[in-house]
């Protein structure tokens, strides 16, 4: 692994704690998919409502997304991801503390508000540290936390929800934030010059990558960011994804345990399962978008097709050992599709563009995150808590996505 070569030691140190960040990132927002049904009873709420606790912390995601990006232009990656991390993981400890529920609704957005940097912040990180040829594989890994992430969520909410109630399970997850948030600042520099433990020849080969990136150049224009359109269609093609996976992810868990009657703990191990598969998938997306860049837009919209009749079906198939197979199959085609797709963005954006950018993508996607939970929550509510309509949306909308991809070209898709 490129972690083991004493050429990108430095530049993987940087990785590992990008992906611990992610990972606190994930565990932090997706507990409460597991947690929903219990807060649901302690504040007596609709499914409607419901919706709007998930929605609410993708609205503060989504208003910060760009401005967060542009500081992490302005100011460096390394100081934006610290003090998001350290902000969101004291919003993750509120969470667990407030019995009001417009007050509870205002600790998510502020939460979702803190998280909101990181993913510009950590995609200018990979562009600064890996050359161009290794920036779709390291984009991947950093991405497995999109699987692992819920996977472990799962396990490990079903666990503490069981031994020590809900309220507690946020305020154990704000401790490593705080951790995570000084080892990052602390470790971490915006320019691999002034990173002490890089290698000469990484260095060279970064500076041979991208040479107008070692001078003195003035910051990309905000406006000529804006006009570009690759980043218009790519975030148009995330903004369809993530319809799907934030609604798939966000309600998986309500749907496990109300129409298939799974208990805590089952529920726990059954919405795990995909997320592991899908880390496989996502580690072999960021390969392929890095081996096959004239066909990965076809590759993703192939992908995306087939999880979007798997997801079709989860709903028809009457024993719960083929919903889950069936789950399986929709995670390992969707997340090879987002390894893919994160592998073309960092490619075709300059890395003084590559904050900026990569959060106006990730915002609309974090648009489809406030609309998505929300509309799901109206369609159980109206259909008298049928999952039929939903399941239908979501496939709906990952055909959106897989028709959309091929329109992005580039010199190198």
């Amino acid at each position: 692994m490129f972690f083991k070569h004493a050429k990108w030691r430095a530049s993987g140190t940087v990785l590992a704690l990008l992906w611990f960040c992610w990972l606190l990132s994930f565990l932090d927002r997706m507990v409460i998919t597991v947690a929903l049904p219990y807060i649901a009873e302690d504040f007596k709420l609709t499914s409607t409502h419901q919706g709007l606790i998930i929605s609410t912390f993708f609205m503060g995601y989504a208003l910060f997304q760009i401005p967060g990006g542009m500081l992490a232009d302005r100011f460096g990656f390394r100081k934006m991801t610290s003090i998001a991390v350290g902000f969101w993981s004291l919003f993750t400890m509120l969470t667990g503390l407030i019995f009001y529920y417009p007050l509870f609704l205002g600790v998510r957005f502020f939460f979702g508000l803190g998280e909101a940097p990181l993913p510009g912040s950590s995609y200018k990180a990979i562009a600064t540290y890996y050359p161009k040829r290794l920036r779709g594989r390291m984009t991947s890994i950093q991405s497995t936390v999109n699987t692992l992430g819920p996977a472990f969520a799962s396990v490990l909410a079903a666990y503490f929800i069981g031994l020590f109630g809900w309220r507690h399970l946020f305020v154990f997850l704000a401790i490593p934030g705080f951790v995570v948030a000084f080892l990052f600042y602390r470790l971490v520099r915006d320019n691999p010059k002034d990173n002490p433990r890089m290698s000469a020849e990484a260095l060279q080969e970064l500076e041979d990558d991208e040479p107008e990136l070692q001078t003195d150049q003035p910051k990309a224009k905000v406006l000529a960011i804006f006009k570009n359109s690759l980043v218009w269609k790519a975030g148009l093609v995330w903004f369809f994804f993530d319809l799907t996976f934030w609604g798939f992810t966000s309600w998986l868990p309500s749907y496990l345990m109300n129409a298939r009657g799974l208990s805590l703990q089952a529920t726990g191990f059954y919405n795990a399962l995909p997320y592991l598969v899908g880390t496989v998938a996502m580690l072999v997306g960021g390969a392929m978008s890095d081996r096959f860049k004239n066909q990965r837009r076809f590759i993703f919209a192939v992908a995306i097709l087939v999880a979007a009749a798997s997801l079709a079906l989860i709903i028809k198939v009457p024993s719960m050992e083929l919903a889950l197979l069936l789950q399986c199959v929709t995670a390992l085609f969707l997340f090879l599709s987002q390894g893919i797709f994160w592998g073309i963005v960092v490619d075709i954006l300059p890395t003084d563009q590559m904050a900026t950018g990569s959060s106006v993508v990730n915002c609309l996607g974090s648009i489809a995150g406030v609309i998505s939970p929300i509309v799901i929550g109206k369609l159980l509510d109206i259909s008298g808590g049928s999952y039929a309509t939903t399941f239908t949306y979501l496939a709906i909308c990952l055909v959106l996505a897989g028709i959309i991809v091929p329109t992005l070209r580039t010199k190198t898709t």
